[in-house]
């Protein structure tokens, strides 16, 4: 993941466009005249050795004979030509290349793969950019850029358009034009071999000419680099996404309820949620969110008034509201009475409010400044339908007169129809007033706004600290999957991961194994009481729907006889499973407890997902689960729970009381642990989970293997924790210190530390004086995305009983990964004792393992003990040209010399 060189992509100083043309209807020649119109004003080098002119310019035989070097490369020549052409490009100096020529690896076979491989192996030496190939180019209308085959350039405008797919650009060209709709950009990214989605994020959310992103996605290309480019984006600016592709006919064979449960599209889903991505699901909507977005700020909550003059369309606007997810705001009394005392006897007398179809412009301001003044709505959606009586223009400048007060409720119109309407929305389109020609679609935009604000929410949301110590068993963990695999199994029996869930902390029901009925009928003898008994195959996923599950059995005998017809029944319905026995448990009874699955799987592009919803033997049919990325933290894992149907049941219903979700959570937060740390896990279920006031308990497990290669915390879409960084400082006095990487819910210790700086602290840190650490700013500071930002903190170690934080130090790469910013401050209690050294020691050789090659940063020149610190650890020093007050220091950083 890398924004280097894409300046020449977005803003080249000179084009040559290799494979120019003059045959009319040719690649070649639309992009000639695409290049060649006369908008972009640098110069544009037509270069092929069939032709002397194109288009009235000058033609190049090669790209050895232009009169100067190209910035940007644009290449349509026959795929065989195209690597020796990108090695020409990138000798020639240029830093980017548009490759439009298809026949790569789109088209499935080796000739294609390999001329793939050649091509980025040509750019490789250069630091060669490539967009493509088999893409259809791209356009930057604030330069005049078109450095594309589409068939009419797009307007100018602040939002940035990328796509996998050609024809959905071509197409939104012409959709957004009729609109008055422009773009700061407009990228094909084709077939990826060089840039993708995490690429263009990066660059496209430092731009200031973009305020929006919008993406159409097929595929997200390295998964890694695209929720972290993504995660930085939609912190800056709304970022609003198409998937293609939801309902993928393929599937692959699954052997738990959780792979048959986490579709693709599901999997996708968590990680734009995850991300802060706005989802929608046709190219009208990813337009109406941009433009809701765009006319106003987002909502404060989900409570909506809707005022109308019919009831018919007021219907329609409540249903859609509750189809999405929305609610109906509750009208206070003095709102009611108010409303009583001008409006006609037959109005509706709540919300939605029905002011009459005879209702003027008079009623409308009237009654939209009583519903302004509501506490309880969020938001106001004011319709009209047309009628003879009254005139839809009237009714529209009413309302968008209407006087507003500072925070109060968000304003959209829906005048309902066509060509009477079309008046009227013009209106509220030059006022900034969002419109909708129909009641639905006006009610989705709202939700576009409420989604969005969670999303930024969960962004900057503090999850609480684990409630106790969580130390895992990893080791024992490791050491029994390691043997099962040695054994050549490709899963655990139930014993073994209700083992692995203990190691964990997830609590169990005690699981025996016996290789017999004689035996499984002396541990029903041993533990008393009435047991569960259940067959034991590597050839059986689920073993309730052959029969291998009995429950209830009270006494050794009935458990003899279970275990004999089990297996009978089952080596005559299965003869090919291989039976090794029987597990036995006590049977759990918890009146009033909700059965639950909690599950983890592999997915192909995003590695492992955690699942939770309903359980129990209908649990696909049920079909209610929620899919996140680990990892999780407690937050994050009761979001993921609140996005189950069943949750609203697990909250208290008819007089229940409500289940531990705090126990659940915590369960979801362990799961998401085990399969960081344990990679060979590619399926996990825990099925039926129990849940009830008094907590959660696994009744059942079933854990899959396959060795792994790599890194276990690689496979992750978001980087984990990076526990191997912990060390432990000990002062001279003795006493211990615990240097570690920053986490989500060190935010009230981080706000605490600031607290106690001295005022001149703050200004030598800071640059300004700062009374208090705003919230959203320590949320930032917390939250960090491992995978391109590092925080230590220096805190009591854990045993300590409190994580009091006495020192940052900070490195932020840039979008390139090749340099980075430093800061680092250590409070008063722990100043001249070296611990300054030591944690700037330690970033420095984190940026050495991260390939990290130049480390900079700003001094106060005032700051005399940073710049001395600075000094002795071999950073050049030099006054900031630009701010007297200010010196930059950096140091150059030698790279770990290559393994064997």
């Amino acid at each position: 993941m890398t924004a280097r060189h894409l300046d020449a992509l977005f803003n080249p100083r000179s084009i040559a466009l290799v494979g120019a043309s003059d045959t009319p209807g040719s690649i070649g020649a639309v992009l000639a005249a695409n290049l060649l119109d006369g908008a972009f004003k640098q110069p544009v080098m037509p270069v092929n050795p069939r032709h002397a002119r194109i288009a009235g310019r000058r033609c190049f035989s090669d790209l050895e004979h232009l009169p100067h070097t190209a910035d940007l490369g644009v290449v349509c020549t026959p795929p065989d030509a195209v690597p020796e052409i990108v090695a020409a490009l990138g000798r020639q100096g240029a830093r980017a290349a548009v490759i439009v020529t298809a026949g790569f690896g789109e088209v499935r076979e080796a000739r294609g793969s390999a001329l793939q491989q050649a091509l980025t192996e040509a750019a490789r030496p250069y630091g060669l950019r490539i967009l493509g190939p088999n893409c259809v180019g791209l356009l930057v209308p604030p330069i005049g850029l078109n450095a594309s085959f589409a068939h009419r350039s797009a307007r100018p405008g602040n939002i940035a358009f990328v796509a996998q797919s050609g024809a959905v650009i071509t197409s939104v060209i012409d959709w957004a034009d009729a609109r008055g709709i422009g773009f700061s950009c407009l990228v094909s990214l084709g077939d990826m071999a060089d840039l993708d989605f995490g690429d263009l994020l990066d660059a496209l959310a430092g731009d200031p000419g973009t305020r929006a992103i919008l993406l159409y996605i097929e595929s997200v290309g390295d998964a890694r680099s695209f929720m972290s480019a993504a995660r930085a984006a939609a912190r800056i600016k709304p970022v609003v996404a198409v998937k293609a592709g939801r309902h993928a006919e393929g599937a692959r064979a699954v052997t738990s309820h959780t792979g048959a449960l986490a579709g693709s599209d599901a999997v996708y889903q968590a990680a734009f949620e995850r991300a802060g991505i706005l989802r929608v699901f046709t190219l009208a909507e990813l337009f109406d969110a941009v433009e809701i977005l765009a006319l106003a700020r987002p909502a404060p909550g989900d409570r909506l008034a809707i005022l109308t003059n019919g009831g018919g369309v007021g219907v329609l606007a409540t249903d859609a509201l509750i189809d999405e997810g929305g609610r109906l705001a509750t009208l206070s009394e003095a709102t009611l009475a108010a409303l009583d005392r001008f409006l006609p006897p037959t109005w509706s007398h709540g919300n939605p409010v029905d002011i009459i179809g005879d209702a003027d412009g008079t009623r409308y301001r009237e009654t939209l400044a009583v519903l302004r003044r509501d506490p309880g709505a969020d938001a106001i959606l004011a319709m009209h339908c047309p009628t003879a009586v009254v005139s839809a223009r009237e009714a529209a400048e009413a309302v968008a007169e209407s006087p507003s007060e500072s925070g109060g409720p968000l304003l959209l119109t829906s005048w309902v129809g066509d060509g009477a309407m079309s008046e009227a929305r013009r209106l509220f389109a030059d006022r900034h007033i969002p419109t909708y020609p129909t009641p639905e679609q006006a009610v989705r935009s709202f939700m576009y706004l409420v989604r969005y604000r969670r999303s930024q929410a969960l962004l900057t949301e503090t999850p609480p600290s684990l409630p106790d110590i969580f130390l895992p068993d990893t080791a024992a963990v490791a050491a029994l999957v390691a043997a099962a695999l040695a054994e050549g199994r490709s899963g655990l029996t139930e014993p073994e991961a209700k083992r692995v869930l203990a190691a964990y902390g997830v609590a169990v029901v005690t699981t025996r194994s016996a290789g017999s009925p004689e035996e499984a009928a002396r541990i029903a003898a041993e533990l008393g009481g009435p047991v569960v008994l259940k067959i034991l195959s590597p050839d059986i996923g689920h073993k309730s729907d052959v029969g291998g599950v009995v429950l209830d059995l009270i006494g050794p005998g009935a458990v003899l006889e279970a275990a004999r017809g089990m297996s009978a029944r089952i080596r005559e319905s299965h003869p090919q499973a291989r039976i090794q026995g029987f597990a036995v448990q006590p049977m759990v009874r918890r009146p009033g407890a909700h059965e639950l699955i909690v599950g983890a799987a592999e997915d192909a592009q995003f590695g492992p997902m955690i699942l939770v919803g309903q359980g129990g033997t209908a649990v696909e049919v049920l079909a209610d689960r929620a899919i996140g990325l680990p990892p999780l933290n407690l937050r994050l894992a009761r979001e993921l729970v609140s996005r189950t149907r069943i949750c609203r049941v697990l909250k208290g219903v008819r007089g229940q009381p409500p289940a531990d979700l705090d126990a659940l959570a915590l369960t979801l937060v362990r799961v998401s642990q085990l399969v960081i740390d344990i990679p060979e896990i590619r399926e996990l279920d825990i099925n039926p989970l129990l849940i009830d006031p008094f907590g959660v308990v696994a009744l059942d497990a079933r854990i899959t293997l396959a060795t792994s290669a790599g890194p276990a915390a690689r496979r992750l879409a978001i980087r984990p924790y990076p526990k191997e960084l912990e060390e432990e400082i000990r002062l001279p006095d003795g006493r211990r210190l615990l240097l570690r990487p920053i986490r989500p819910e060190d935010q009230p210790a981080l706000h605490a530390a600031f607290a106690k700086l001295r005022p001149e602290e703050v200004r030598l840190r800071f640059f300004a004086h700062l009374r208090e650490l705003d919230p959203a700013a320590a949320a930032r500071l917390t939250q960090i995305d491992y995978e391109r930002e590092m925080a230590l903190v220096l805190s009591e170690p854990r045993d300590a009983g409190t994580q009091e934080i006495y020192g940052v130090v900070r490195l932020i790469a840039d979008a390139d990964g090749g340099r980075a910013e430093f800061a680092i401050i250590v409070g008063r209690p722990m100043t001249g004792r070296g611990l300054g050294k030591t944690m700037m020691r330690r970033i420095l050789d984190y940026a050495r393992t991260r390939g990290i090659c130049e480390v900079c940063g700003d001094v106060l020149r005032d700051n005399r003990v940073m710049l001395g610190l600075c000094s002795a650890l071999g950073f050049e020093q030099w006054r900031d040209p630009d701010d007297p007050s200010t010196v930059k220091v950096c140091r150059v950083l030698e790279q770990p010399s290559p393994g064997p």
